[in-house]
């Protein structure tokens, strides 16, 4: 999900599997950073915004539009990987 302009939504899957418990769009910056944070070492002070590392509008064309199937883009070293389908992978 995304907005026209500006911030960019994903949904993050917090429920578990059979459960009907609802799931909301979050900024994809912070969705993105908590997905590094996980993988990483990294905490949160050591990332910027998620404009630093890539371009808004490329993400919006996987995440939204899904007219590209993935984007990888590097943060702090780590490459990140966003698929049309919202998932998101790390390399730690």
């Amino acid at each position: 999900m995304s907005s026209n302009e500006g911030t960019v939504y994903m949904l993050r899957n917090r429920a578990t599997e059979g459960s009907d418990d609802w799931v909301s769009p979050e900024p994809a910056g912070d969705v993105i950073a908590d997905a590094v944070i996980e993988a990483t070492d990294l905490d949160a002070d050591d990332i910027d915004g998620l404009d630093t590392y890539v371009d808004i509008g490329s993400l919006r064309a996987v995440v939204t539009e899904r007219t590209t199937e993935s984007l990888t883009f590097a943060v702090e070293g780590h490459d990140v990987t966003i698929t049309a389908g919202g998932e998101i992978s790390v390399d730690s």
